[in-house]
């Protein structure tokens, strides 16, 4: 027997369709809100991070140092005086400086017109400004009228200051010309043959004599007659000591075979023996002569011959 179909009214299709549809909707509301919820954190969590980074960049620019760290004088060696460190400070800039990238060339650039510094290196920490650089050594001493300067081991010229604890020695007959400017190279060969045995001296009294060096007895040394250009017959180098005693050392460093001369090794010997045996330049004589290679040292005794 047939099943009767049951029949379902118009109302009752639409109104299932309907409820259908509604929930549908409804749940598509409910993912556009969750979604929407989801955006809108989003979007604070980036907002709020943006205003945290604008916050913080503010902080670290307001935490940036902008403290003064203090100039450091590193290596400086241990005949540099008080008064010529306070002339590099001074010439810096001062002691005080803003801790920054750019505060080392600013002081480099300070330093680099003091004469009495070479090879000038900077370099700044969170709290110093530390400065590094090879000290000029002054080792003679030149006078024009009321002027005089120094020069060192390479003939660089120092500004005079007051270095009463090193023996530099004055140098005369140095040939003229234009005085030169700090910093500059004062190239006279005759200059040069003195320096060059200041040099000399100066190693000689560090290896015999430490304690007394023979160079603090040494008042000037004399280039007039540099290769004979006065008198070929007379000494070429002079040395004239504090208490008055003349010692001929005769042709520059290296010169003495064209001249027959006595050895320079022979002539450090005969000095130096005389001096640590007589324990003073003069010792009642009044010259002692290193060049000829014939004549002895002279004793006390030579001067009332």
């Amino acid at each position: 027997m047939a099943r009767k179909k049951q029949r379902i009214s118009l109302s009752e299709r639409f109104s299932s369709w309907w409820g259908t549809r509604t929930k549908r909707e409804a749940q598509a509301r409910k993912q556009t809100l969750t979604t929407a919820v989801k955006v809108a954190a989003v979007m604070f969590v980036l907002v709020a991070a943006g205003a945290f980074l604008r916050y913080a960049e503010g902080y670290v620019g307001a935490a940036r140092p902008t403290e003064e760290g203090r100039l450091v004088l590193v290596g400086v060696p241990a005949w540099a005086n008080w008064d010529l460190k306070a002339r590099v400070v001074a010439a810096a800039g001062g002691d005080r400086f803003p801790v920054q990238e750019e505060t080392a060339e600013v002081v480099a650039r300070n330093l680099a017109q003091m004469s009495w510094l070479d090879d000038v290196s900077v370099h700044v920490t969170y709290d110093s400004v530390c400065v590094q650089a090879r000290w000029r050594k002054p080792v003679a001493l030149i006078e024009r009228g009321p002027s005089k300067f120094y020069v060192d081991a390479d003939l660089v010229v120092l500004d005079y200051m007051p270095m009463a604890h090193l023996p530099i020695v004055k140098v005369e007959g140095v040939s003229q010309g234009l005085p030169p400017s700090p910093g500059a190279l004062f190239d006279r060969d005759d200059l040069a043959a003195a320096v060059k045995l200041i040099i000399l001296l100066n190693r000689m009294d560090a290896e015999v004599t430490p304690k007394s060096p023979l160079l603090e007895q040494i008042a000037n040394i004399d280039v007039t007659n540099y290769k004979g250009r006065r008198n070929h017959r007379d000494p070429h180098i002079v040395l004239n000591s504090k208490d008055g005693t003349l010692i001929y050392w005769g042709a520059e460093i290296g010169e003495w075979a064209k001249h027959l001369e006595a050895k320079d090794e022979q002539k450090l010997a005969k000095l130096y023996t005389y001096y640590k045996e007589s324990g003073s330049l003069s010792a009642g004589v009044k010259y002692i002569n290193l060049y000829d290679p014939q004549d002895k040292v002279p004793q006390p005794i030579d001067k009332y011959r």
